[in-house]
């Protein structure tokens, strides 16, 4: 491999092709099924879909198909499958993963430097605007990776491309067609997942674990329409003070902790030693990435203990409350209701099924003074921790970084979720993970003024390419079919873990 050619080819794809691509991508509120329950007739997401799916069939690969694949009543999922280039007697498989639908808009966006969600700008090295960084360069960055390899005519493995349109609603159109695509995926070795994070821009960081989510919408009725405030105060309860008490069984108010301790798992040891490296190298931009109002103090004193608390342990937000007027028309008025949208973050290895059901039954039991208490629980997505890593991936994932960010690679959990990567660890226990991203320190996916770090996105493709690469070179060897190196396998594995 020609390094400095490959990232020329990778670089040029990046500034005439992709990026221009991510600028109309931007422009499309193609949001996931839970924020826009009309989305087919909205005709956003379809757009999307053509706008990927013809960049991808002008794509010059041999043999390669490109299909849109539409189940009744579904998401659609973009399906494209390269063949192998090079002798190849394995028939060994490449799966690369990523999706194409959007979190909702978000309050907050930089007006004054006209940053919005759906107006895509380019300031110096990023790129604004919603799902350009999570997850829309995905198919660009893979297609682009196995292209920088043909245009040397180097051997890679058959690679298969999965671009869903609905991991923000948490995969749940995903199974049906891991299903009905299984005799077409075969059973891939290695899974290559651009959708997760990274701690700063400076090297390749291939995560360990991520959490799993259970969430839903909690609401307390007192009566059947709202009465004057002087009058019922004292008489009848406060819908917010019940909704109060029932969340307070969840969480401790003053430090955040979670109560229950069936949410709660035994951190491994080989992750606790991750923890410290990660806050090691990163000091206080475990923190400080965000954007914080000053003087604010984080949940712990020890950065390390932020990452354990951010990658292992529950942890609850509040993401939305309805019943509540704005402030500019908010009366004397006694509300008849409170409901909020509960999202809680659960440990990797805790089952997201059982974790709702902790979740629902403290919820629903004993409702303060008798109100009427309700919840719909959404989702119960299990996280996942990664498999022993093995010898030629570690090798692979080392070099890469150091070939091109010229730094080591890094190693960590994450406290998001990509209900897909359970799903694979299921199905394929005999797979290896590479599951990365651009997602670094202030890009806040999700959240105002997501931005895609352009020479993270470059860099980590021409990374992608490297061990694709060197994953042909070990099925070759037959070093590709085992379940990872075993836990004694030396100290710099014990280290890393996992990607």
């Amino acid at each position: 491999m020609d390094t400095q050619r490959i990232t020329d080819y990778v670089n040029e794809k990046w500034d005439s092709e992709i990026v221009p691509q991510l600028v109309e991508y931007i422009k499309i509120p193609n949001k996931s099924p839970m924020f826009d329950t009309d989305w087919v007739k909205n005709g956003h997401m379809a757009k999307a879909v053509a706008l990927m799916e013809t960049w991808a069939r002008a794509q010059k690969i041999p043999g390669m198909t490109v299909e849109v694949v539409q189940l009744e009543n579904r998401t659609p999922l973009i399906f494209i499958d390269i063949p192998a280039n090079g002798t190849d007697d394995t028939q060994d498989t490449v799966l690369l993963y990523g999706h194409l639908d959007k979190q909702p808009e978000m309050t907050g966006w930089d007006e004054a430097e006209g940053l919005s969600p759906w107006a895509p700008v380019l300031k110096g090295d990023k790129l604004y605007g919603r799902g350009g960084a999570d997850d829309g360069y995905a198919i660009f960055g893979s297609l682009t990776a196995i292209l920088a390899l043909q245009s040397q005519n180097l051997p890679h493995a058959r690679c298969v491309i999965l671009i869903e349109a609905c991991e923000e609603s948490g995969s749940y159109d995903l199974p049906a067609y891991v299903d009905h695509l299984a005799p077409r995926l075969g059973k891939p070795s290695l899974v290559v997942c651009l959708d997760s994070g990274c701690g700063n821009y400076e090297q390749l960081w291939c995560t360990t674990s991520l959490r799993g989510l259970a969430g839903g919408n909690l609401r307390v009725d007192v009566l059947e329409e709202g009465v004057h405030s002087g009058d019922a105060s004292g008489i009848v309860p406060s819908s917010f003070r019940l909704l109060r008490q029932i969340i307070d069984r969840i969480e401790d108010e003053t430090t955040g902790k979670i109560k229950l301790e069936g949410l709660h798992v035994e951190i491994p040891q080989e992750r606790l030693q991750q923890a410290g490296k990660v806050a090691e190298v990163l000091g206080n931009e475990v923190f400080d990435k965000f954007p914080l109002v000053e003087g604010i103090q984080p949940m712990a004193k020890e950065n390390t203990e932020l990452v354990l608390n951010r990658t292992w342990r529950p942890a609850l937000s509040i993401t939305g409350v309805d019943g509540m007027p704005a402030l500019a028309s908010a009366g004397n008025v006694l509300r008849p209701f409170t409901a909020v949208k509960l999202s809680l973050r659960l440990p990797p290895t805790l089952d997201g099924n059982t974790g709702g059901q902790i979740l629902q039954d403290a919820l629903l039991k004993d409702p303060p003074n008798n109100a009427k208490v309700s919840f719909s629980l959404e989702k119960s997505s299990t996280g996942w921790n990664a498999p022993a890593l093995s010898t030629w991936l570690s090798d692979a994932i080392d070099q890469a970084s150091a070939t091109f960010f010229g730094k080591p690679a890094m190693y960590m959990g994450e406290g998001g979720t990509i209900p897909f990567m359970g799903m694979l660890g299921e199905k394929f226990p005999a797979a290896q993970f590479m599951i990365t991203g651009v997602l670094g320190p202030h890009s806040n996916a999700h959240g105002p003024n997501e931005f895609l770090h352009i020479p993270m996105g470059k860099k980590l493709t021409a990374c992608v390419a490297h061990v694709i690469s060197a994953h042909f070179a070990a099925s070759q060897r037959g070093e590709t079919t085992g379940s990872g190196v075993a836990a004694d396998s030396g100290d710099r594995h014990g280290d890393h873990g996992c990607c």
